[in-house]
């Protein structure tokens, strides 16, 4: 029986994986709150600006599936160390860019070297550690995955306020150089079988005309008003016709780029329905609790950022007891003690008012982080569970791509339902306010100080605030029972749940 490899280090090498972990997802969210300035320095409109989000998501939405080829086609150490030192590279050329075309390109090939990087950090730390201490690197990495998006905005915010917004992305050298560096010494004497797979040409070509078309899509559908737009149309009919062919092919094709037979393992295929549809309800909070508090509530984008900061308080606190302990417990029962949580405080939301204090939301964010605490690691556990060592790079690209798309997909739909939402109560709640109503004409009298048109104004503005809240509020009771059903749907895994640790085969 083959000896597993060891690095020299272990500490030092979950070290450097898990910072260039969280180099790669903070920098999902850290220009966020930075594309104002960016616009005006670029000369560019603030909706052109959104782009520079857009390009990052749809190059590693893309490169994500495609894990599995890399890795099989240069092993999992080399491809980790290049694709660190492409994002430093880019990050640089996206910080000197002096055109919003050129941010664009450095932002689009700094999305794509991001995408393997997740999934080969999950499948490297499995390799390396013993099967006993595998529950506490997941872990680790769980937290480092729920910090750094909570991390991004109002890191962002900070550097561009106090210096400027090239930094947001210059910080990422000395992170990636100290990463790569460390990675690839500890690592280097790993072996890895590689080969030469043929590149399934069709499948390439549909997966990136398919996933790309669908992530602009979800991204710019909002802002285009969905199929009222004939960009969006289109381009939705093409990414549906690509995806078609994609999964056709690929289920057809006997050596895919993308290996959607994973999906035979029971428990592969039930953690990551679990994993996608959590994470998404997951953002859909994370989204929308930010955005409540700075349109609703009347807070900048800095005390938002404290507002919802808590929930990342008991992830880094209990990741120690959940990595070690966790495994002692049936993992199912972990995460539906997570999923009961995140629902308990989605319905705590779905009683908040506009004049609720800094207090109550934190507290309900910082509830919140408990079940997060309990959601990332056994999760993803079960879903690598019948995965063979050399299908863990595959299966977690895979797992990592679906809930990436999750997460554009809830964005999409949580942002629609809350305004759509809004729109219809604002109707309901202003079809008795007209100028032929007395209570009305002497409200507006009032609120006017004489003036019933500055009135009606006024009127119209607590109508439209409270149509938002309850839009808010019908919104966060329906995720309450997503997360309850998901409860339901975890138990469809079957122990055991350790993750198989064969020594990596060439290939599938």
């Amino acid at each position: 029986m083959t000896t597993p490899f060891r690095p020299p280090n272990l500490a030092l090498s979950t070290v450097g994986l898990s910072l260039a972990t969280f180099m790669q997802v903070l920098d999902t969210t850290i220009a966020n709150v930075s594309l104002p300035t960016i616009a005006g320095n670029l000369g560019v409109s603030n909706d052109q600006s959104t782009w520079v989000i857009t390009s990052f998501a749809v190059s590693m939405a893309i490169s994500l599936p495609l894990t599995g080829f890399l890795t099989r086609r240069f092993g999992e150490v080399r491809l980790f160390t290049a694709c660190t030192l492409l994002f430093v590279a880019a990050s640089f050329m996206c910080g000197i860019s002096q055109s919003m075309g050129m941010l664009l390109v450095f932002r689009a090939i700094q999305g794509a070297v991001a995408g393997p990087m997740y999934p080969i950090t999950q499948s490297l730390l499995i390799s390396i550690y013993p099967p006993a201490k595998r529950g506490m690197a997941l872990a680790l990495l769980a937290m480092v995955t729920v910090v750094a998006p909570i991390a991004g905005p109002i890191l962002g915010g900070w550097i561009t306020e106090n210096y400027s917004w090239p930094w947001i992305f210059f910080i990422n050298l000395p992170i990636g150089i100290f990463a790569s560096v460390v990675v690839a010494n500890q690592l280097r004497g790993k072996v890895e079988k590689t080969e030469r797979p043929r590149i399934d040409y069709v499948g390439l070509i549909t997966l990136i005309i398919g996933v790309g078309a669908l992530q602009i899509v979800l991204d710019k559908g909002n802002d285009a008003d969905w199929f009222n737009s004939n960009f969006i149309i289109i381009t939705s009919i093409v990414s549906a016709i690509a995806i078609a062919i994609f999964l056709i092919w690929e289920l057809t094709d006997p050596d895919p780029i993308v290996d959607l037979r994973l999906f035979r393992h029971r428990n592969f295929t039930t953690g990551t329905l679990a994993m996608v549809l959590g994470y998404a309800a997951f953002f859909s909070i994370a989204l929308l609790v930010p955005l409540w508090l700075q349109q609703n509530v009347g807070y900048t984008a800095t005390w938002a950022g404290f507002a919802t900061a808590p929930i990342g308080v008991l992830p880094v606190l209990l990741t120690f007891f959940v990595g070690k302990y966790a495994t002692r417990m049936d993992l199912r029962l972990l995460a539906a003690a997570s999923f009961l949580v995140m629902g308990a405080t989605c319905f705590m939301r779905s009683d908040f008012y506009l004049q609720i204090d800094f207090y109550h939301v934190a507290m309900v964010q910082l509830l919140q982080g408990l079940g997060v605490a309990l959601f990332f690691m056994p999760t993803l556990t079960i879903l690598l569970s019948d995965l063979q060592q050399n299908e863990i790079a595959a299966g977690s690209g895979l797992s990592t791509f679906l809930r990436t798309l999750g997460g554009s997909f809830s964005a999409s739909i949580t942002t629609l339902m809350w305004t759509r939402g809004a729109v219809n109560h604002h109707e309901q709640l202003a079809e008795h306010i007209t100028p032929y109503s007395p209570i009305a004409r002497d409200a507006m009298q009032q609120l006017g100080h004489g003036d019933p048109q500055l009135g009606g104004s006024v009127i119209n503005g607590m109508i439209t605030q409270q149509s938002y809240q309850i839009s808010f509020n019908e919104v966060f009771h329906a995720l309450g029972w997503i997360f309850i059903g998901l409860m339901l749907v975890i138990w469809l895994a079957k122990p055991p749940f350790t993750p198989k640790a064969r020594p990596a085969a060439g290939g599938h």
